[in-house]
């Protein structure tokens, strides 16, 4: 039996703890995993695994032979990418993302990848709260994050900058805003997640922070974005989403030169993943593509 293969489940099963998720995660049968653990365990001459009715765990000689089985592996990835062209990339990538960056940037960065290597299908996982990768069988993520999760690997590949919009029907019934503790005398909206709604502004190096209240709020960026173009209040959105409704008029920019802290952009994947040469690509094209937003 492959060696390979059979190196490759170990190190699955050693981190999802359950044959049956490795099956799903791998696309293969659960017989057929117990065959490559066997097949493992009959190279190495020893047990790797401790099988139980309820979980599965490493034994000590597992433990041991984990990270030399892992480094091997990523050898002989190394060793098959270098015999590859990028023109022959191929296979299925599932990204998790939010649907404001979904929606207004990858689209298109994604459209492009997929028209330079036709043989690659990318399946888009969107949603704001933090994805379980190795439960969900994410190859990778993109996220806006002040902390990512430290169990991922990556690296942040732009900068996320937010400002205050809302609507010029909105504003006209109200005097100008100039100072950030006029904010909390308008409608607002806000992001669900929070118990207060506190905006931490600054202007070069002043800061404030100021409540506003928020009659509406949701748990997604392109929601409130469509409520201000509505008329609804006054929202903090990334200039990646808002920029485009500021140049064709249906936002006004609010309180300019005051903006909030800008939060890191990061690509993260699994650490214990071995990345496949289509991966590696897109997450190389990311790099590139975020190097200098138009946004």
């Amino acid at each position: 039996m492959d060696k390979l293969t059979a190196a490759q489940v170990f190190v699955d099963v050693a981190y999802s703890g359950s044959f049956t998720a490795t099956a799903d995660r791998l696309e293969m049968s659960r017989p057929m995993v117990t065959r490559h653990i066997e097949s493992a365990e009959a190279w190495l001459n020893t047990r790797l695994l401790h099988r139980t009715t309820r979980k599965v765990t490493l034994t000590t000689a597992g433990e041991a032979c984990l990270p030399e089985i892992e480094q091997w592996l990523e050898q002989a990835n190394r060793l098959v990418e270098q015999t590859k062209s990028q023109q022959q990339l191929s296979g299925k990538i599932r990204v998790a993302t939010s649907m404001s960056l979904g929606f207004a940037q990858l689209a298109p960065i994604f459209t492009r990848f997929m028209k330079r290597h036709p043989n690659v299908q990318i399946d888009i996982d969107l949603e704001d709260s933090t994805t379980d990768l190795i439960e969900q069988r994410v190859d990778l993520t993109i996220r806006i994050a002040a902390n990512p999760d430290p169990s991922l690997i990556g690296k942040p590949i732009a900068e996320c900058e937010s400002i205050l919009v809302a609507s010029a029907s909105y504003l006209a019934d109200y005097p100008p805003i100039t100072t950030p503790q006029q904010l909390s005398a308008h409608q607002c909206l806000g992001y669900k997640n929070f118990d207060r709604y506190i905006w931490h502004l600054h202007n070069g190096d002043e800061f404030q922070s100021v409540d506003v209240k928020c009659n509406l709020s949701a748990n997604e960026a392109t929601t409130l974005l469509h409520a201000a173009i509505a008329g609804g209040g006054i929202s903090v959105q990334p200039t990646y989403l808002a920029n485009q409704y500021i140049l064709d008029g249906r936002l006004q920019h609010v309180l300019a030169p005051w903006t909030l802290n800008p939060i890191k952009i990061y690509v993260l994947y699994p650490s214990r993943q071995h990345l496949s040469a289509t991966v590696r690509a897109l997450i190389d094209t990311l790099s590139e593509e975020f190097k200098n937003p138009a946004w």
